[in-house]
């Protein structure tokens, strides 16, 4: 299909004369059109939910998150991938954005870089890319041959291969093992598609990358227990967690972090158990460091 004939370039028929719309209905009209995000999203749940188990499965191996893209879907992937680190308190190299044209193109765009299938393929050389590793490829077009590329290297090596796009029967998903298409419709600014397709693909990678985490035993109930207290802050954030979720007192929580050498979700177990630290440590040994396997059993 060509490009002007994509879903992603079509002009809206709601947003014609956005141009000479008072401030008010403007800011209401784009409103409207974002309502339909979550809805298309919700179209993939499937697919989402088949993507977090396959993907968690080879994290758990040793496995990366790579993501890869060009412009507004590069960069939304190296955000997700950057998060990851302070707030599940992962090492850099588990979560990779790669943006095509390198560091620069995140702030300025680098002519020709996304066109380049071969890029891709270097850059995932350059990160000795392995079969327990997971690439997902986003394109809100569900076309940019540097995505097709990387998929298809990655294919090759055997990584799991996830695309991301918001365009039906897209490219991207024939070069992919699961194929995510959240189909948002014209943007309010025709070919817009740091709108409503950057919303819908940010809510899919907040979706994969929660789940992934969860999955890992990154959570307990609906809180992040791997949080690094390497602060005054976030000791205080640090104990609060410990305080909600086992009903100890603050200076218990307290007292019990520092046993637990600030290991959150080790405190934790000690005090919903009530078990030494050393039985503690044993009882997170047997569930891989998981300790919501631990405690809802």
């Amino acid at each position: 299909m060509e490009i002007k004939n994509l879903t992603t370039e079509q002009r809206n028929p709601a947003t014609m004369h956005i141009d000479s719309m008072s401030t008010i209905d403007m800011v209401k009209t784009i409103n409207q059109e974002d309502k339909k995000v979550a809805v298309a999203v919700g179209t993939q749940d499937d697919k989402i939910a088949r993507a977090i188990d396959e993907a968690a499965k080879r994290y758990s191996k040793g496995g990366r998150l790579i993501y890869i893209g060009a412009g507004t879907s590069g960069r939304l992937g190296v955000l997700d991938a950057a998060e990851l680190v302070p707030t599940y308190g992962i090492k850099p190299e588990r979560a990779i954005g790669l943006i095509a044209g390198g560091k620069d193109a995140m702030y300025v765009a680098v002519e020709g870089a996304e066109d380049s299938q071969d890029l891709a393929k270097r850059d995932l050389k350059d990160l000795k890319l392995n079969k327990n590793d997971i690439v997902l490829g986003l394109a809100a077009s569900g076309r940019t041959p540097y995505v097709i590329g990387g998929l298809d290297y990655a294919k090759a090596i055997g990584a799991l291969t996830i695309s991301i796009a918001c365009v039906k029967d897209s490219k991207i998903g024939d070069h992919a093992d699961i194929a995510i298409e959240a189909v948002v419709g014209p943007e309010a600014i025709t070919g817009s598609t740091r709108m409503k397709a950057g919303t819908a693909q940010k809510m899919i990678l907040n979706m994969i990358s929660t789940g992934v985490m969860i999955k890992q035993g990154k959570i307990y109930e609906n809180v992040m227990i791997d949080v690094k207290p390497t602060n005054s802050k976030l000791i205080d954030r640090a104990c609060r967690i410990i305080h909600t979720t086992t009903g100890a007192s603050t200076q218990k929580a307290k007292d019990t972090l520092k046993e637990a050498n600030n290991d959150v979700g080790l405190a934790i177990v000690m005090l919903k158990t009530n078990c030494s630290l050393n039985q503690a440590k044993s009882l997170l040994e047997t569930k891989n460091g998981n300790v919501a396997e631990v405690l809802n059993k």
